[in-house]
């Protein structure tokens, strides 16, 4: 049994870990490092929108409409003379909410189900990946379509719809690593010792799949901060007044692409930058936590 000195000594030792093992990171994986520094801006940014943002991003101006970027305006106004940048900074929130929402709703559904199934095998496994593969049929947007359409055009629902198409594409790759737990001494030994399914597979299962877990959610942000762009590009994900970066692609933007480029060059840059961000430190953090892609 440990003493409070070898836990404290333990507990020292760990806190001295983390900053070596952040270093490490960012010494063999710049990409993921840098990834990892536009996720921290964007979350400052998105969490002090209402002190950094110069304008109300809602607030009409018809005397500055299709104004070009100046001391002013830094990024230019939109047909309604709406101030770009601070569009862009509070567009930052709605991206990032339904970003972690639909990820993080998406990847423990999917986590739990493909744990679950692996776990109990035989008619259960059978019938849950059959239902996963009826909706791995369908593509993302397309999938997401239907379902915002059916739900109804508002934040929430824009997330349940983004939600649904993640949670298959999540449940596979986590049943193919829970398979192999599955056969795990321990796992045995937590039903001789006559532990329930429930507890089995969320104390004993469930934590040994973190590592597939994070990676499927670190890439999914990714996926669903594209998605909710393109459905409200679409108009069929947030409706106008509300800041969005899908949103400030569509209508007048389009129109005006000739006359005022930057209503469409600075939204464009925020998404893909974005995207880019999360897949670049998603892959980083594969290459991390997967022991056969590790390099010594």
């Amino acid at each position: 049994m440990a003493t409070p000195l070898a836990y404290d000594l333990e507990v020292v030792e760990t806190r001295r870990r983390w900053p070596e093992a952040l270093r490490d990171f960012g010494r063999r994986r710049p990409l993921g490092a840098i990834g990892a520094v536009v996720i921290v801006f964007m979350l400052l940014v998105a969490g002090l929108a209402p002190v950094i943002s110069p304008y109300d991003p809602v607030a009409i101006d018809f005397g500055a409409m299709l104004a070009r970027p100046s001391s002013a305006h830094w990024l230019g106004t939109d047909s309604f003379g709406r101030d770009v940048l601070s569009r862009l900074v509070h567009g930052s929130r709605t991206a990032l909410l339904v970003g972690f929402g639909a990820s993080i709703l998406g990847a423990a559904i999917g986590a739990i189900l493909g744990v679950g199934s692996a776990y109990f095998g035989g008619r259960v496994d059978l019938y849950v990946q059959r239902v996963m593969d009826i909706f791995l049929a369908f593509p993302l947007i397309i999938l997401a379509l239907a379902l915002v359409a059916i739900l109804g055009n508002s934040i929430p629902n824009l997330i349940m719809a983004i939600t649904v198409p993640m949670i298959p594409r999540c449940a596979l790759v986590i049943r193919a690593s829970a398979l192999s737990i599955r056969e795990m001494a321990y796992v045995d030994a937590a039903r001789a010792a006559g532990f329930g399914h429930a507890r089995i597979v969320l104390r004993h299962m469930l934590p040994n799949v973190m590592a597939p877990f994070l990676i499927m959610l670190t890439a999914f942000v990714g996926q669903a901060i594209l998605l909710e762009s393109s459905l409200s590009f679409l108009g069929l994900g947030v409706q106008e007044p509300t800041p969005a970066w899908g949103l400030m692609l569509s209508g007048a933007a389009v129109e005006f692409a000739e006359r005022a480029p930057w209503m469409a060059i600075f939204p464009g840059l925020a998404i893909s930058l974005a995207v880019f961000a999360f897949n670049l430190f998603g892959d980083s953090l594969r290459d991390a936590l997967d022991p056969r892609l590790r390099t010594q």
